[in-house]
């Protein structure tokens, strides 16, 4: 009966050290596939992606901002931040510095959509959001406001957004319009627009201007913060029909 029962201590003994060789394995290989996010800032692109091969961690260049204080073709911004710890072949999103604001922004006020986009384009700018409203005085697809304004310093990220006049009646005239999409536009410019286009503007909602917020979880896409004066808001929101008796209400950077 004794040797019996020291049989099953030995075996039972052995299922642990089974167990525990297992969980250990298990563990070594988890965090063998596990990786701590390097400091990206500063380094140029290529050091930048050299760096992240070796660590086996997939990187894209995201976005491209101006910057003062960072020397062009190095990382400006990275998600996931620093020290975040990742799986292997996990994709980082980096933003990559254009240096100190070399151009001069064009002044394509008035000018129809199609030439401004060319000039935009020749600038060495992207053309970003274009809003469209009905506009008195001016003619169609003219442009009659642009974000930044033109020979604006300290711009943030080398695009331009465009507010354009269509052809029609204005909801004045008793017909509804299609709300434009506002945000990006400097607040003076959509007022104004809204203003021209016989709707009505309630007073605006003020947030202050803050950096975005970088999630470790996610990839998600790396923004500048925006300039104050801009509409980063709007109700009603883009698509809907509105006319003169729709409230507009916006909401401004600070």
């Amino acid at each position: 009966m004794i040797p019996f029962f020291r049989l099953a201590l030995v075996f039972l003994l052995l299922c642990v050290v089974a167990l525990l060789s297992a969980i250990t394995t298990m563990h070594f290989a988890i965090h063998g596939a596990e990786v701590s996010v390097p400091d990206f800032r500063g380094l140029t692109t290529a050091d930048a992606m050299r760096k992240a091969a070796s660590l086996e961690l997939n990187l894209s260049v995201d976005n491209h901002f101006y910057s003062a204080e960072m020397p062009s073709g190095r990382v400006l911004s990275q998600s996931p931040a620093s020290g975040t710890v990742v799986r292997r072949e996990w994709h980082v999103r980096i933003t990559e510095s254009l240096g100190p604001q070399r151009m001069a922004i064009p002044n394509v006020i008035g000018q129809p959509e199609r030439a401004a986009t060319i000039a935009i384009r020749r600038a060495g700018l992207d053309l970003g959001n274009v809003a469209r409203m009905p506009y008195s005085g001016a003619s169609a697809s003219a442009v009659i406001a642009q974000n930044p304004a033109p020979d604006a310093l300290g711009v943030g990220r080398p695009s331009m957004s465009l507010l354009v006049a269509y052809a029609g009646r204005t909801s004045a005239d008793g017909t509804d319009v299609v709300m434009p999409d506002l945000t990006g536009q400097l607040f003076a410019a959509a007022a104004a627009a809204i203003t021209h286009a016989g709707l009505k503007l309630t007073p605006t909602t003020v947030v202050p201007t803050s950096v975005p917020a970088v999630s470790v979880n996610t990839t998600q896409t790396l923004t500048a913060p925006v300039p104050p004066g801009t509409v980063t808001a709007q109700l009603p929101i883009a698509g809907h029909r509105v006319d003169a008796n729709t409230t507009i209400q916006l909401t401004v950077a600070r």
